[in-house]
């Protein structure tokens, strides 16, 4: 689109009041852009080039999201398996969804990026994510950066020596 990004127009959609379904897709799509998109209320984001099942799968999911008037996760549930991670899971999946890689993420946490390889496994299993589009639907229903800074939890971009534990 020449005059506005995907983005935009969502944005420009939702302060208009209208609350379709909506699908970014995009050419050059990263977590950063990911997690911008599912915080405006995209119900998924796609990269190019697209395969035509996960785009059928896509709209049937936004269709039935919009049938149900909720999202893919209940916010409860979602609670519950967040309250299953460890802490350092909980950073990890912080760091992560600050659209952080791996190698990052191990810096400011001060562990091996195989450790943070680990860690994001475990956070994908607990969470029963088969992706990152998902574990990131799941993180914006319950909010997860806010429900970090109530916990205390360490961010992993927290300087302080605790973070190494």
């Amino acid at each position: 689109m020449p005059d506005v990004n995907g983005l935009e127009l969502l944005h420009r959609l939702r302060r208009s009041g209208v609350n379709v379904p909506a699908i970014v897709i995009t050419g050059q799509g990263d977590v950063a852009a990911a997690v911008q998109a599912m915080k405006a209320g995209a119900s998924d984001f796609l990269e190019k080039p697209l395969r035509e099942e996960a785009l059928i799968a896509a709209i049937s999911l936004a269709m039935g999201q919009r049938r149900s008037g909720r999202s893919i996760a209940d916010s409860e549930s979602v609670a519950a398996r967040l309250r299953q991670l460890t802490d350092r899971e909980h950073q990890v999946l912080t760091g992560v969804l600050d659209g952080l890689q791996n190698k990052m993420i191990a810096y400011h946490l001060g562990i091996s990026a195989r450790t943070v390889e680990v860690h994001r496994a475990n956070v994908m299993a607990k969470m029963g994510a088969r992706n990152l589009a998902e574990l990131m639907r799941m993180a914006v229903t319950v909010d997860v950066v806010v429900r970090s800074s109530e916990t205390g939890r360490i961010s992993p971009l927290d300087p302080s020596p605790a973070c190494a534990r």
